[in-house]
């Protein structure tokens, strides 16, 4: 069991550089066996979900070779729809992914079902309602999910909630169906975005990608390409309210901005000064904070993925902040981590009050899962005394090399194993 050790209680100063979004590059992974022939992607980060799926790619007969530049090569052209296993599925949510890629392209898809993690179910049944509505017939057996068509057919999918997901998925098996498919009702993130770009550089046809309503012109092939994934805007979040909690000053580079309009205006309400400038922004935290009111929502709301990080900055802001979260039932799970750190939060339901203190105290305690990981390193780099985050492999499923963007910023923090 890895450990984060945090022995800082300073401004973080400096500049720092955001990483290849991990939410993004896994469909974009997932979407390279829709295509004939060898992707070369660039500007993704080092983590282990990367791994995990460039190791489900592997099973399907795909060659992946990574370079240590941050780009790696997925070549589909020898890519056989072979039965996805548990053992895989189970170490990464996102697996469920390929779902779509091999049902449109083979005809068939045989998927362990992923199940569920410690913030909440993610149940996948409108991944499936949308392949079933483009002409996949499925049943579930053995904790296997086996999909099968004779031809996907262009159709219209209303649904229920916008999931990310489930819009990733239902618009890859829609890239290769016949005729036109509207998606409506579907999420607009920025990996959305992303994934439709990267798609349409292969030559797909989609249109309204960023809105509520995809619509997708089925072709007969998509065709070799070379794409660079955007850089996390979940990441630079964090780095945001790293300089927040601490009263620091950090130059964040290679992001954009448009992406993280929820998060720089609650930064405002607490009174922190978000400077835009070329390829970044620079964050400003030495101020009196304010509290204020956050409800987690799909995008362009305010991102579920940073409220818990958004908690522990607020922990030593000026008054009652409450937060609600409409997203996943379990996502305070790190509440009593912060608790022993010396906060002030109560929980009842999807709420949580969190009244200002005077400083949090270091502790010994353990990440939950990688965001609540993410918010006791904030917590900790404003402590008085030492942390020590257990369960620290957590965090680096999502933040690559986070121990030294910190530490060249000023920060006195490392991992043990």
């Amino acid at each position: 069991m890895s450990k984060i050790v945090i022995n800082s209680c300073q401004p973080l100063s400096g500049e720092v550089n955001i990483s290849g979004s991990k939410n993004a590059a896994l469909p974009v992974l997932a979407a390279t066996i829709l295509v004939d022939g060898k992707s070369i992607l660039e500007n993704i980060p080092s983590l282990s979900d990367i791994d995990y799926m460039c190791e489900i790619l592997s099973v399907l007969d795909c060659l992946a070779v990574r370079r240590s530049d941050g780009t790696i090569e997925i070549d589909s052209t020898s890519s056989k729809p072979h039965s996805v296993p548990y053992e895989l599925t189970g170490k990464l949510r996102a697996s469920f992914l390929i779902t779509g890629p091999l049902l449109a392209r083979y005809g068939r898809a045989r998927v362990a079902l992923p199940g569920g993690c410690s913030i909440g179910t993610r149940p996948v049944d409108l991944h499936l309602k949308g392949l079933a509505a483009l002409g996949g017939e499925y049943f579930i057996s053995d904790g296997y999910v086996d999909i099968k068509s004779t031809k996907l057919k262009g159709t219209r999918v209303c649904l229920d909630f916008p999931s990310v997901g489930a819009t990733q998925n239902i618009m890859m098996a829609a890239t290769l169906a016949e005729g036109e498919t509207t998606i409506e009702n579907c999420a607009s993130e920025p990996e959305i975005t992303d994934l439709a770009d990267f798609l349409i550089s292969c030559g797909a046809h989609i249109s309204g990608a960023g809105t509520d309503t995809i619509t997708v012109s089925g072709v007969k092939r998509l065709k070799p390409t070379s794409y660079s994934i955007i850089s996390d805007r979940i990441e630079a979040g964090t780095f945001m309210l790293a300089a927040l909690a601490t009263h620091g000053s950090i130059r964040i580079k290679n992001i954009n901005l448009a992406h993280l309009s929820a998060v720089t205006a609650k930064l405002a309400e607490i009174g922190v000064i978000a400077e835009p400038i070329q390829n970044g922004v620079v964050v400003n935290g030495n101020c009196q904070k304010k509290a204020t009111d956050i409800k987690t929502m799909p995008f362009p709301g305010f991102p579920t993925d940073m409220q818990s990080q958004i908690a522990a900055a607020l922990c030593c802001a000026e008054g009652t902040s409450v937060i609600t979260e409409t997203i996943f039932e379990n996502r305070f799970m790190y509440v009593p981590e912060l608790i022993r750190m010396n906060a002030d939060i109560k929980v009842e339901g999807r709420t949580a009050v969190i009244t200002g203190t005077d400083s949090l105290i270091g502790a010994e305690v353990s990440a939950t899962d990688l965001r609540a990981g993410a918010a006791l390193v904030i917590a900790g780099l404003c402590a008085r005394g030492k942390t020590v985050i257990n369960n620290a492999e957590y965090i680096k499923r999502g933040y690559y090399n986070l121990d030294s963007k910190l530490s060249s910023l000023g920060a006195v923090i490392c991992y043990e194993e």
